[in-house]
């Protein structure tokens, strides 16, 4: 037969060991919430200075939300282990455990990665923005999201193109827009019996009739005798557009100087060959 005091004695032993782990456990939580409350407001401080940086730089807004994300969450993550470092519990494990999810994870997504690293050196390096028309990965179109992950084009089919980051970020790139004008050579065939000289002043009183063409030193039009092809004198025409004026003007200039050049006299000819046959005697 159980005896009632002995039952007493253990109930106030339990209860003894239960008020002994409060008191020892208090001041490590007070101590925790403490340190939590001040890292919160720590953290607080830390995103302010972040977002003032960002507005002094000029960076991309996509980089700039992801760093300062990038920042709240380690800091947040750093604050935990700290945080229940002080009210005892082992964080070694907790540390080995993370450490070795992320190494799986590392490896189960090294594509995933890849496109991440090269979305930070695109965002960080700006080769190119939004609004900017590129060539790039066999494909031509203005820019109209960059993301961590992927860079989305608008093509000239106003076909949406995704171009993961990863391979954009190693390739070569060609950003039309980033100069602000555009230099072009447009080809013009005439007969071997043509006056090259009347064919070139024609073509380059074309062009400086043009308000869209820079006239400024070092960019002012000119013209030459490029080649002399097998069916045609090739003449080359240089002149500088800006990039709002590029495409029009080059519209403009392949259709007037056919009409100018054909009204002078002067022949645009096509691909033919002579065939002279001899009567074998």
């Amino acid at each position: 037969m159980i005896n009632p005091l002995d039952q007493v004695s253990e109930y106030q032993e339990h209860i003894d060991q239960a008020i002994k782990w409060i008191w020892d456990f208090i001041p490590g939580f007070l101590s925790a919430m403490f340190l939590l409350f001040v890292g919160l407001w720590v953290i607080r401080i830390i995103k302010r200075l972040v977002a003032k940086f960002f507005k002094k730089k000029d960076y991309e807004p996509t980089l700039e939300k992801f760093i300062a994300d990038l920042i709240n969450w380690t800091l947040k993550i750093v604050l935990f282990v700290l945080v229940i470092t002080q009210v005892g519990v082992q964080t070694t494990s907790l540390v080995a455990i993370i450490g070795a999810a992320g190494l799986a994870i590392g490896l189960a997504l090294q594509g995933s990665l890849a496109n991440f690293a090269g979305g930070v050196l695109i965002l960080l390096l700006r080769p190119f923005k939004v609004g900017d028309f590129i060539k790039a990965q066999g494909q031509e179109g203005t820019v109209k999201e960059i993301s961590i992950f992927q860079t989305k084009l608008n093509t000239f089919g106003n076909q949406l193109a995704i171009i993961p980051n990863g391979k954009l970020s190693n390739e070569t790139i060609v950003n039309f827009t980033e100069e602000g004008i555009r230099k072009e050579a447009i080809t013009f065939g005439i007969d071997y019996g043509d006056d090259v000289k009347l064919a070139k002043n024609i073509l380059l009183t074309l062009v400086n009739e043009q308000e869209q063409v820079i006239q400024e030193e070092g960019k002012a039009p000119m013209i030459v005798l490029a080649e002399l092809g097998d069916s045609s004198v090739n003449l080359s025409l240089r002149y500088w557009a800006k990039n709002e004026d590029f495409w029009n003007l080059r519209w403009l200039v392949l259709e007037e100087g056919k009409e100018r050049l054909e009204a002078a006299g002067i022949t645009i000819p096509f691909p033919q060959r002579d065939v002279h046959v001899h009567n074998a005697e």
